[in-house]
């Protein structure tokens, strides 16, 4: 059995907790950015496409938080095939910001490597955002 961990960064470096109220309207506490960790290996989906790196080697630097997801008991090469197999879903092309990026990425291998999602918090921020009134809603009446 092999552990598996969520490396969460946040893009804003601390921006979003700090500015959010005033443009949202709501505190957003960051905008993350995820990988998943397993076998001393960080998978996400980042400009390339699907990418891999030592654990906390991305340009993005030490990750912010580390939670850990549960362990995997799917064999290496069976992992390798999957990753293969998601590779043409998670192309540069089909990238969108709110609704297929690296958190969707790494929620589906965090549920195929241990069969629980990383935390909703992350998943969940695009339509916390898309559901706050703009600022220029709270500004111009």
């Amino acid at each position: 059995m092999s552990k598996v961990q969520v490396h969460i960064y946040d893009l804003s470096k601390g921006l979003a907790a700090q500015l959010s109220p005033l443009f949202l309207g709501k505190q957003i506490n960051g905008i993350w950015h995820t990988g998943i960790v397993v076998r001393g290996t960080e998978y996400f989906f980042g400009g390339m496409g699907i990418e891999y790196c030592p654990p906390g080697g991305t340009i993005l630097g030490p990750p912010d938080k580390i939670e850990d997801i549960g362990v995997t008991e799917v064999p290496e090469d069976l992992f390798y095939e999957y990753l293969v197999d998601l590779g043409p879903q998670f192309t540069p092309e089909k990238y969108n910001l709110l609704d297929h990026n690296c958190n969707n990425f790494s929620n589906e291998v965090a549920q195929f490597l241990t069969g629980n999602p990383i935390p909703s918090y992350i998943t969940n921020l695009p339509a916390e955002v898309l559901a706050t009134e703009s600022i220029e809603a709270q500004v111009i009446p």
